[in-house]
């Protein structure tokens, strides 16, 4: 594989809503989880769980669930990923984090404190996520606009995984591109103090 550039991550690297009819191998699909799950979370709690929607039989359940926008970039996506939090991520802490062998105990008995880190620390994951698609020459169409308590019911049901948000991959078709929205300027988005 080439050597990995800041144009492949990020300087052309756009979200995709229109996609070529190219399967994605579930080799691939391993490849990138292998990849995104080194990125780093506090006390490694690792809170991101994915389900890979590939069957047009879970397409047809995930649909329903989608706004209208979002359905045909989405049925027409090879794959789309399901990007949860499991709210018993601490559950695993002995194994991932076991120098600290009281670091269960942080969460247990505090839902708020559960909530944030499963939020936040997900979410970081799915950024890794992304990086490590691109990295692979996958192109992404991350979203919201969806209902996050029927994805729960349809692909979640009997775990204690929540939805974060999705993203669909395959190989974009640069045709559907939207032209680049704006960015915030280093001086609009940062203090230096």
């Amino acid at each position: 594989m080439a050597s990995l550039t800041t144009e492949q991550l990020f300087d052309r690297a756009r979200t995709y809503h229109a996609w070529q009819p190219r399967p994605v191998p579930e080799a691939l699909l391993r490849q990138l989880y292998d990849w995104m799950k080194w990125g780093p979370t506090s006390a490694n709690c690792c809170p991101a769980r994915i389900i890979f929607v590939t069957s047009p039989e879970a397409k047809a359940r995930l649909l329903p669930c989608l706004s209208e926008g979002n359905r045909a970039q989405t049925e027409a996506a090879p794959v789309t990923a399901i990007l949860g939090m499991d709210m018993a991520f601490y559950e695993q802490l002995p194994r991932l984090f076991p120098h600290n062998p009281q670091a269960r105990s942080w969460f247990e008995g505090n839902p708020e404190l559960i909530a944030a880190t499963a939020l936040r620390n997900a979410s970081l994951q799915g950024g890794y996520f992304i990086l490590a698609a691109r990295a692979l020459g996958l192109d992404c169409g991350p979203m919201s606009g969806f209902d996050a308590a029927a994805v729960d019911a349809a692909f979640w049901a009997g775990t204690t995984v929540r939805t974060n948000f999705l993203c669909n991959l395959g190989y974009g078709d640069p045709a559907g591109l939207y032209p680049r929205g704006p960015r915030l300027s280093f001086d609009e988005a940062c203090r230096i103090v």
